[in-house]
């Protein structure tokens, strides 16, 4: 067996390698950035390895950096997790050069499903169904013209190096191809290094289902049933489960099928996902192969019982399948959701930044960058065969909290994907399983970080994901027609925006008001002022806040006190609340408002509060505007990242909405625009620049001439 393995990643998924490591007795050397010095994933290593600078391409995408690190530290094989080079076959090829044990397919077969291209024909050879398309890839529009008039509009130009759906274009006429095909091209050159494309016909809201294969070296096959994965934002999956739902069992057993032989094709080594759609007739076509373990694995590994990483690593040290088609059983339905720093009343930009306090949900599998313990370690249980809740909450008093407790603070850097946990709930069937999940969303509190947990917990309450009917467009459909949510196209779960932002004024008039430090066990008893009134006048200014959320002012009155509650009214809304400070955790509350949960920080700069998982900012009224946005004509960072494009120079005359600057963020770019129209008088960054949150990129006069 495998001695001592290299993890060659970073955050949640370097953990849950780590953890089946533990379990199996093979030590294992973590390497990290050095924005990842104090990460999590670096505890119970035998070697810790720095590989470089916070940027990625500089660390966790150096090839060489990384098989050095395997061969200082002694490894006898890599595993590559997913993200990064899990798929680069210039890396496997290193490694087996290397002399070491490469956790995954080989080189081969991973160059031949990393082009469209090629597997496409290769699985078209094997029988495997795929979509009408073109049979090679080019980057000629003249070329994809006339393959688009022969396939028949709507097609979908894809980059044939790419993945996660970047770079993909949907063209429905010949008018709009040359400029399809230009930006396609610019996304697959500046992503992949390749601007290539493949165009295949384009199917109108279809399903994404997937399989789990296995092979090994004994000539072997096998599949660990599907995964639905259909809930998708911009063809990026956030929820994902085990089995699909309502899947014909014809259909199930079809496309099983052909990823068994698609991948006998190939002669697959190792962990495999055969990726296909499905059209509104549930005919299926092949998509792709991804050529590692997906982070969706552990919806399979719920229903199966089987450690997939386990296999990896014993099919990598030249094991067979530790068990056969046959005994390869389903139980009961898995759902998980993806935890992202981002924010969804922005777009879903990325969001890095710091949790000043973490709390998982009790009860339920939690995979995470970090835990709610303070400590680094994971508290992985061991000895079973599936995978315990690694980093579910710890027992603790917080009853109210489904009995998880708050512990340390962790940062999510900007350099990285901004996803950094993942919720998973197993139940005897998909309703039960859907009602573990769905309080656990919302127990979930990482007060100072901006996620998407609010509209996960709303996501997975609309109507069409309670039944079932799901395709990939569903939730961009959402947030763009408002149907389900709010006009903001926020979740309207909390009756829209407006009363989420009142809901947690009403929390921090509570904060604020009442004396819960100096009895966080009952707030209230014993209360001197205005709590030892049965109703408090709420003119009096003992017993009113006045606070802003942005450019709103709010006032909030406390009008009256029922035993460990108060009623607070914001506006002309009333309100519940229940308060308690965390202890060991200044400034830090929690509690209830009405039948929500919620969680206060409050900073020199005001309150920041979380309400089921959406983030609200408020500020007292005597407290300045922050930032100067365009004022002194300085464009600004919304977030920290690197440079990637600068789209102006000194001089030019640009309009309202143009985009001066992109900043990558979190693997996303993102467009600065001209906050009104002017000339360029400065600049102030270059490409490939570190740049902070607020730091100027580009100064502006609105009074220049050009």
């Amino acid at each position: 067996m495998i001695k001592r393995l290299l993890i060659a990643n970073r955050g949640e998924i370097a953990r849950r390698i780590a953890r089946t490591c533990r379990r199996l007795g093979i030590e294992y050397v973590a390497v990290h950035s050095d924005a990842d010095r104090s990460s999590a994933h670096l505890a119970g290593a035998v070697e810790r390895v720095r590989i470089g600078p916070a940027v990625a391409a500089e660390s966790y995408l150096d090839v060489d950096a990384l098989v050095d690190a395997a061969v200082r530290t002694g490894c006898d094989a890599v595993h590559p997790g997913y993200g990064f080079l899990s798929e680069h076959p210039g890396f496997a090829a290193a490694v087996a050069g290397a002399g070491l044990v490469w956790v995954g397919p080989d080189a081969a077969t991973i160059t031949a499903m990393g082009d469209k291209s090629t597997a496409r024909a290769l699985m078209a050879a094997a029988g495997v169904p795929v979509l009408p398309g073109s049979g090679t890839a080019t980057e000629s529009a003249e070329e994809i013209l006339a393959d688009a008039e022969r396939i028949g509009y709507p097609v979908i130009l894809k980059p044939v190096a790419g993945g996660g759906g970047k770079g993909m274009q949907v063209v429905r006429a010949a008018a709009e191809l040359p400029e399809a095909v230009a930006e396609a091209v610019r996304l697959g050159r500046s992503n992949f290094g390749d601007g290539r494309l493949l165009v295949e016909r384009y199917v109108e809201r279809p399903r994404h289902i997937e399989v789990q294969v296995f092979g090994d070296d004994h000539g072997n096959v096998v599949h660990l049933f599907e995964r639905e994965c259909s809930l998708q934002r911009r063809h990026q999956k956030i929820v994902e489960e085990a089995p699909a739902a309502n899947l014909a069992p014809a259909v199930r057993a079809e496309l099983l099928e052909a990823a068994v032989r698609g991948a006998r094709s190939l002669g697959y080594v190792n962990a495999g996902t055969f990726e296909f759609i499905l059209d509104a007739t549930d005919r299926c076509y092949f998509l792709e192969v991804n050529t590692r373990l997906q982070v969706e694995h552990p919806v399979t590994e719920e229903i199966t019982g089987v450690d997939l990483v386990e296999w990896q690593l014993r099919v990598a040290d030249g094991q067979r399948l530790p068990l056969d088609q046959h005994e390869i059983t389903a139980t009961g339905h898995a759902v998980e959701v993806r935890v992202y720093a981002e924010d969804p009343a922005d777009g879903f930009r990325p969001a890095p930044g710091r949790a000043a306090a973490v709390r998982w949900p009790a009860g339920i599998r939690v995979e995470a960058a970090f835990d709610d313990t303070g400590s680094g370690t994971d508290g992985a249980a061991s000895g079973s065969a599936a995978p315990e809740p690694a980093f579910a909450g710890g027992p603790g008093g917080d009853a109210a909290f489904g009995g998880a407790v708050f512990g340390g603070g962790a940062e999510v850097p900007a350099f990285y994907d901004p996803m950094f946990a993942k919720l998973i709930a197993h139940g005897p069937d998909r309703p039960s399983a859907l009602r573990r999940l769905l309080p656990a969303v919302r127990d979930t509190a990482l007060p100072g970080l901006t996620t998407n947990l609010g509209f996960l917990a709303e996501l997975l309450q609309a109507p069409a994901v309670v039944a079932g009917r799901m395709d990939t467009h569903l939730v961009d459909a959402l947030v763009s027609t408002g149907t389900g949510q709010s006009g903001q196209g926020e979740p309207a779960g909390l009756a829209g925006r407006t009363d989420r932002v009142l809901a947690a004024a009403a929390c921090a008039a509570a904060m604020q008001l009442s004396p819960v430090d100096d009895a966080p066990a009952s707030p209230w008893h014993g209360a001197v002022g205005p709590f030892d009134r049965h109703r408090l006048d709420p003119v009096a200014p003992f017993g009113r806040v006045v606070l802003r959320h942005g450019r709103r002012t709010l006032q909030a009155g406390l009008t009256g006190r029922r035993g460990a509650a108060v009623d607070v009214q914001v506006e002309s809304t009333p309100f519940t609340v229940t308060v308690a400070a965390v202890p060991g955790h200044p400034g830090l509350y929690r509690g209830t408002v009405g039948d929500r949960r919620w969680t206060g920080l409050r900073s020199p700069a005001g309150w920041e509060l979380s309400v089921d998982g959406h983030r609200v900012a408020l500020a007292a009224q005597s407290f300045a505007e922050g930032g100067s946005g365009a004022a002194d004509n300085a464009v600004k960072s919304l977030m920290p990242g690197t440079v990637v494009g600068l789209l102006c120079e000194v001089g030019d005359r640009v309009e309202e909405g143009d985009a001066l600057v992109i900043v990558e963020a979190m693997k996303m770019e993102n467009r600065i625009l001209a906050p009104f129209s002017g000339v360029v008088t400065a600049i102030r960054c270059a490409v490939r620049d570190l740049v902070a949150t607020e730091q100027v990129l580009v100064e502006l006069d609105a009074d220049a001439e050009a």
